[in-house]
C-alpha cells in the first residue's frame, strides 16, 4: 500500500523582536493559510539581543554589522533602551535575553497557528546549550502583550540594512 507523501517547504526570513516584517507584510498569515512552517533567522537581532551587544568599533573589518544602521551611533541608544526593557522581562522569566528572544517567535507562531522555528547562531557550546533551554520558556498571552507594548513592530531604530539595500528584502 502506498503511503501519501506531501512536500513541505518552509518560508525562511528574518524575524525577531527587532524585525517584524513577517507580521506586517502577511508572511505569517500566508504560512498559516498554506500550512507552511516558517524558519526565522537573525532571532538575536544580529547580536543586539544576545548576552553582549557587539560594539561597532570592535567588529572585524569584514563584519557586515559595521554597515547596519541599527548598530550605528544615531540608533544604538534607543535600541539599547528597548533591550534593557526586554531584559527585565527575561529576568522575570528566569531566562537570558537571548532565550527570551528565541522563545518569542515560537510563542508568536503558536498563537498565530504557525510553526515557527527560530534559527539562532551559537559560536560556543555554552551558547548552544543556552539557546536550547529557550524551548522550555513559556510566554503567556500577557507576556506577549507586554513585549508588544515595549517593542511593537517598527520600534527598533534604524533599518535592517543600509537604505540602498532595503528594496531587495522580502521580495
Amino acid at each position: 500500500m502506498a503511503v501519501p507523501f506531501t512536500r513541505s517547504f518552509p518560508l525562511q526570513m528574518e524575524y525577531s523582536l527587532f524585525s517584524r516584517d513577517a507580521e506586517e507584510q502577511g508572511q505569517i498569515d500566508a504560512c498559516k493559510e498554506l500550512g507552511m512552517a516558517m524558519m526565522a533567522y537573525a532571532v538575536l537581532g544580529r547580536g543586539m539581543l544576545s548576552d553582549q551587544v557587539p560594539k561597532v568599533g570592535e567588529l572585524a573589518a569584514d563584519d557586515v554589522r559595521q554597515r547596519l544602521p541599527r548598530f550605528q551611533s544615531v540608533n544604538i541608544e534607543k535600541n539599547l533602551g528597548l533591550r534593557s526593557a526586554l531584559e527585565a522581562i527575561a529576568r522575570r522569566k528566569n531566562a537570558t535575553l537571548a532565550q527570551l528572544s528565541i522563545a518569542w517567535p515560537m510563542a508568536r507562531g503558536k498563537r498565530a497557528g504557525v510553526f515557527i522555528v527560530p534559527i539562532p547562531g551559537a559560536k560556543s557550546r555554552k551558547h548552544l546549550e543556552e539557546n536550547v533551554r529557550a524551548a522550555g520558556i513559556v510566554l503567556t498571552a500577557d507576556d506577549l502583550a507586554e513585549i508588544d507594548r515595549i517593542v511593537p513592530p517598527g520600534a527598533a531604530s534604524g533599518t535592517r540594512y543600509p537604505i540602498g539595500q532595503m528594496h531587495r528584502l522580502n521580495v
